[in-house]
């Protein structure tokens, strides 16, 4: 596949003004490239909000190109050990992935951040506490934040809903030494091993993240994962868990950027795309796309199976949240050459910002176009789906070994190109329903013992007290879940049973 050039979304002005940001996330690390959105906003009159403003044309057409424009095939030997946002691959790279949310819940969101002493290179917000996942809600009074800033409480509409983050550190030990010195009411008895054996459960058990839930800080009830920055750029470009690949696929608030973390993320999001897209069949809509990638990291996820997760949460998390999907999304779609918009409603000055909307997709099936997206999948997933189909196919051991030494990325002298060859093509051409079925395998093999065992560890990092206390909170999650779904089946039935009378 010959890899997509980064061009300007012809989508709406704010839209080029959000791709067009080029410098603010160097001049601090706190300042994300949404205070340039929020300030053009602020001007075309939205106030902060998600909204963008009018004024679209017709995405197929193919706008000049911008000064950001990156180089052909910039995903296939990026250099993730950069330093600076000026060595990204453009002065725009990565910017879908920073969402607007309302200026007054983003900086509380920040002064949280500020009360750790130890230094985060790297944060993230995310979950149903900062982005809806459902129209309605119970009230938890075992949640409930004790002083909550006043944008916090109008956000989550008085349901005082835990907010998550992720920290990315240099160094776990130093981090945890200078945490546990300054927060140690935040660690479990786990605390008491000290920061050396508090970083080895960290680094050695697990996903290689650190929870500690139920935390107060600035009056608002947290739980926040500690992980280091080279275990988050790993999983993110090479999906050996996809425990925080997984949730940097679906929108986030991120609050502190890093540039290894934003190309690393870019690398991630496309993988989601070519992922989804040997999922889906020719034509699909927009809700199925966003669905399949939202899904991905719940396969082989353990809370699912053991009732610890709402069923419908994937399908709650894409219908309030599509333009976020969109805005994240969008801008690496219409520049992949395999994939486009059919829809007539995306001429419409609106669509981008429109959460009715649900346009169509149609993609190529070409056998030597979707065999190069086999082979630009993630190192360690895509070896996973190469030994599901050695078996299929019955290759022999030193065919196939020779067969993976053509393809290896180990070598870094050696410069290839990542085409994809007879054994790619002929995985992308297997019959869909049985490619479902390896992809799937594929995924749970990735995900499914990472996921376990990081929930094995959270009884020793949280507590054994806290650790139940989050998984009643997710089994009650989850009967509201089907409650409200059995409800509005019924409303529907009750519905249709009128119209027949």
């Amino acid at each position: 596949m010959g890899g997509w050039q980064y061009r300007i979304s012809p989508f709406s002005p704010l839209s080029k003004q959000y791709f067009a940001s080029s410098s603010s996330s160097e001049r601090s690390n706190d300042s994300s490239n949404d205070d340039i959105l929020s300030s053009s906003s602020s001007r075309n009159g939205s106030s902060g909000s998600s909204r963008g403003s009018k004024g679209s044309t017709n995405p197929s057409q193919k706008p000049a190109k911008q000064p950001g424009t990156l180089p052909p095939d910039w995903d296939e030997n990026p250099d993730l050990n950069i330093s600076a946002f000026s060595e990204l691959p453009s002065s725009n790279f990565g910017v879908n992935q920073h969402m607007l949310i309302n200026d007054e819940f983003k900086e509380a969101l920040r002064q949280i951040l500020w009360q750790f002493r130890a230094p985060i290179r790297y944060a993230f917000a995310y979950g149903s506490g900062v982005f809806p996942q459902s129209g309605s809600g119970s009230i938890s009074p075992s949640i409930l934040h004790p002083h909550p800033s006043p944008a916090i409480s109008t956000v989550q509409k008085g349901e005082g809903k835990m907010i998550d983050f992720i920290f990315g550190v240099s160094y776990t030990q130093h981090w945890h030494s200078l945490n546990l010195q300054q927060h140690r009411g935040h660690y479990s008895a786990a605390g008491y091993l000290r920061s050396y054996l508090v970083s080895r459960i960290q680094d050695n058990w697990g996903a290689g993240v650190y929870f500690n839930p139920f935390v107060t800080v600035n009056g608002t009830l947290i739980k926040y994962g500690v992980v280091n920055l080279d275990t988050l750029c790993r999983d993110l470009s090479e999906w050996d868990t996809m425990y925080l690949a997984g949730r940097l696929q679906k929108p986030v608030k991120i609050l502190r950027d890093d540039p290894r973390v934003r190309l690393a993320n870019q690398i991630n999001l496309l993988s989601a795309v070519r992922t989804a897209l040997l999922l889906l069949p020719p034509k699909f809509s927009e809700r199925e796309l966003y669905s399949s990638i939202a899904g991905l990291s719940y396969m082989g996820d353990p809370r699912m199976s053991f009732g610890a997760e709402n069923q419908d949460k994937v399908a709650n998390i894409v219908r309030h949240q599509l333009p976020n999907f969109r805005r994240l999304y969008a801008p690496l779609i219409e520049n992949l050459p395999n994939v486009s918009f059919t829809d007539a409603k995306c001429a419409s000055p609106d669509w981008m910002d429109d959460p009715e909307a649900n346009v169509n997709l149609a993609q190529d099936m070409d056998p030597k176009k979707r065999g190069n997206m086999v082979r630009r999948l993630p190192k360690s997933f895509r070896s996973k789906l190469y030994f599901q189909y050695q078996s299929k196919f019955q290759i022999p051991q030193m065919e196939f070994n020779k067969m993976l030494e053509e393809t290896s990325d180990a070598d870094p002298t050696r410069v290839r190109k990542q085409q994809g060859g007879a054994f790619e093509q002929r995985i992308a051409g297997d019959e869909q329903q049985s490619l479902t079925k390896e992809v799937s395998a594929s995924l749970q093999r990735t995900i499914k013992w990472p996921s376990y065992s990081q929930s094995l560890k959270g009884p020793v990092t949280a507590g054994v007290a806290k650790s139940w206390r989050y998984l009643k909170e997710k089994w009650q999650k989850n009967r509201e879940g089907r409650i409200r779904a059995q409800s509005s089946t019924k409303g529907k039935q009750e519905k249709e049973t009128e119209k027949s009378k």
